[in-house]
């Protein structure tokens, strides 16, 4: 049943990314995508790869949209005149495709105990990350204790990534620094729809409050601070387009905001550096506390709310960088 559940699933994203290249209309494109995006985080699930499903959910389907939207709304609404080389894409499609067909029939079957990503450090992990480290969840195991370095890694690609993007979407004229008053930003929201204003405000509540039990949850389910912080974000940017960029502005400023994005990132780096001051090694949290793993439990809470804060902060000042192109 399931198989054919896969199966079924995969023959609609093969159809959602035959209807995203044929729309015309990229209104339509970008709700498409957001479907596809939809369809792979229930594949991801039936692959029992519930932490990569809820970010794929959260990130792919939820705020990528909004950002593909408020892209969308500096740009036309329809795509421009189709190239002249067809014949030449559709030749290069095609011999991609028969490589990759050739190429999975060497894979192993689905679960094989004997295949070669099973033989590699997975099973070590497996077996040691309930000694060493307690936590049912042995992804986040991996990715906040074994490999700590990875993760700080990311959240600065996410720092730096933010950072990037405001550059290039700056609403800001040349010479003009001073903060973005929330009194001069247009009130754009959905105040006048009644079904989605008080549907999105029942939903508000319950998408923070999911937020908060991704972030704090995630070491005996899936989640963790990537997810949450998407989650939050996600419940902020509804909360925005329901009652205006202002009254979002005024519940969390962009001083606030940049606050986020850079603290969330220090409070990592400060429990690595924690733990050499203790007498450890840089993000080694055994000597947290007397036992090791205790200190295991509070240095992976602890970086991951710092994972969570970043992630928040840089999606929110995302959006509002594109929400304020042409405001000021």
């Amino acid at each position: 049943m399931i198989i054919l559940f896969g199966i079924f699933l995969l023959t609609l994203l093969v159809i959602t990314a035959l209807a995203i290249v044929r729309s015309e209309s990229l209104f339509a494109a970008v709700i498409l995508t957001g479907i596809f995006s939809l369809l792979m985080a229930a594949n991801f699930f039936l692959l029992d790869a519930a932490d990569v499903a809820l970010t794929e959910a959260a990130i792919g389907a939820g705020i990528s949209t909004v950002l593909f939207l408020g892209a969308l709304a500096l740009t036309g609404e329809h795509e421009r005149g189709s190239s002249k080389n067809r014949m030449a894409a559709l030749g290069v499609v095609t011999i991609t495709t028969l490589i990759v067909i050739y190429a999975t029939f060497d894979k192993p079957r689905l679960g094989d105990p004997d295949a070669p990503v099973q033989q590699h450090v997975g099973a070590w992990y497996l077996e040691n990350t309930p000694k060493l480290i307690d936590i049912p969840n042995a992804v986040t195991a991996v990715l906040g204790s074994f490999r700590g370095y990875d993760t700080l890694g990311e959240v600065f690609v996410v720092f730096t990534a933010g950072i990037g993007v405001l550059f290039l979407l700056s609403a800001r004229s040349a010479g003009r620094t001073e903060e973005i008053d929330p009194a001069n930003v247009p009130n754009r929201g959905l105040r006048h729809y009644l079904v989605p204003r008080v549907v999105g405000r029942m939903l508000i509540p319950f998408i923070f409050l999911f937020g908060l039990y991704v972030q704090f949850h995630g070491d005996y389910g899936p989640g963790g601070g990537f997810q949450a912080g998407a989650i939050v974000a996600a419940a902020v940017i509804l909360y925005a387009l329901l009652e205006g960029e202002a009254e979002a502005l005024r519940v969390l400023p962009l001083s606030v905001l940049k606050w986020l994005v850079a603290g969330g990132a220090l409070l990592y780096g400060a429990v690595g550096v924690t733990g050499m001051l203790l007498g450890g090694n840089f993000l080694d949290y055994s000597v947290l506390a007397s036992d090791p793993i205790v200190g295991q439990h509070i240095g992976i809470i602890l970086i991951e709310l710092g994972v969570g804060i970043t992630v928040t902060g840089v999606l929110l000042c995302v959006f509002h960088a594109f929400a304020a192109r042409g405001k000021v």
